[in-house]
């Protein structure tokens, strides 16, 4: 669900029901300190996140230390003990450290790109304007890439189907 996560002046909070108590509550994410808050009234539940962003930067101040921010880049992964195998063989090969090695699965997941490391959705934007102003299609154009139908029909729109074996 896309609609149950919130910010506020630069952190974030996932939103859950609890059913034991009927109300909704939320904590700050990415940061060391807890900063949580709760309300049974739904319409309330925004302006409480609010309340405990503005709670949390008030009392960091109070007391002289600087407030956290989300996500220092720093996080323990636990995986199969084969899967830490053979990703630090890879790093190895490739002469990189382990955290490059994970850092780049990451950004590929989170960040889908080509062989050539360019960023897909903005190749893609870039080709339909090349064709919008160089080319003139009639017809409808497909071609395969990356597992993907790419059709260019005869609208300026750009269709991409993901292909069913």
């Amino acid at each position: 669900m896309k609609n149950d996560v919130l910010e506020y002046k630069g952190y974030h909070t996932k939103i859950v029901f609890d059913s034991s108590t009927k109300s909704v509550r939320g904590k700050i994410e990415g940061i060391k300190d807890l900063v949580d808050f709760e309300t049974s009234d739904l319409s309330r539940i925004e302006e409480e996140f609010h309340l405990a962003v503005d709670d949390y930067l008030e009392f960091c101040e109070e007391v002289g230390k600087e407030p956290d921010k989300e996500y220092s880049g720093t996080f323990n992964v636990r995986i199969n003990p084969e899967l830490h195998k053979e990703i630090a063989l890879h790093a190895s090969k490739e002469g990189i450290s382990l955290n490059a090695a994970v850092e780049n699965a990451i950004k590929e997941y989170v960040i889908p790109t080509d062989k050539h490391g360019e960023n897909i959705e903005e190749t893609i934007k870039m080709v339909v304007e090349q064709l919008k102003n160089h080319s003139t299609y009639n017809y409808v154009q497909s071609r395969t890439w990356n597992n993907n139908v790419i059709r260019f029909p005869l609208e300026e729109t750009l269709i991409v189907e993901e292909m069913t074996n």
